[in-house]
């Protein structure tokens, strides 16, 4: 099965000098808890990704109300992504190794297209369980879980 048949591709998106309030805004209202980090408005190159934990945490140690912190300030750079047209075992394994729960799905120009979350292949595991045909096995879910949440060593923390 191919990223673009199941990645949800109306995502919001906020850039670099937003304040913490703007991301903050796009998860309460779309339900979600990861904001891709694009370099403009018009140009949807991602630079970066937010999440609700790195904005509780900021406002946590910074002490600062979300207006006052900037996204650029927190954001995650370095971002793993994937293309439409790759596998999901491409996803599930760049999730396993980066240990995270969600990529931004880009074009050959790094545009942001949408976002694939291990949910949405979870939700699709349920959805296929007693097909005859089924392409994403909730042992796979597991496996991909699994390997995110595996405790980090020492090294790769510091």
């Amino acid at each position: 099965m191919k990223i673009e048949q199941l990645m949800t591709k109306e995502v919001g998106s906020c850039q670099p000098d937003d304040s913490l309030g703007h991301p903050a805004r796009i998860m309460w209202e779309r339900d979600c808890g990861f904001v891709p980090v694009t370099e403009s408005r018009e140009d949807r190159h991602v630079v970066g990704v937010v999440t609700d934990r790195d904005i509780c945490m900021a406002t946590y140690t910074k002490g600062q109300p979300l207006e006052h912190i900037r996204v650029r300030d927190i954001m995650s750079t370095g971002v793993r992504s994937c293309k439409p047209s790759d596998d999901l075992n491409t996803a599930e394994t760049a999730m396993r190794e980066a240990q995270i729960h969600r990529l931004p799905v880009v074009d050959d120009a790094d545009q942001l297209l949408g976002v694939i979350s291990l949910a949405d292949i979870a939700r699709e595991a349920a959805r296929e369980t007693g097909s005859k045909r089924q392409m994403v096995t909730t042992a796979e879910v597991g496996a991909t879980l699994a390997g995110i949440t595996q405790p980090r060593t020492l090294a790769a923390t510091h």
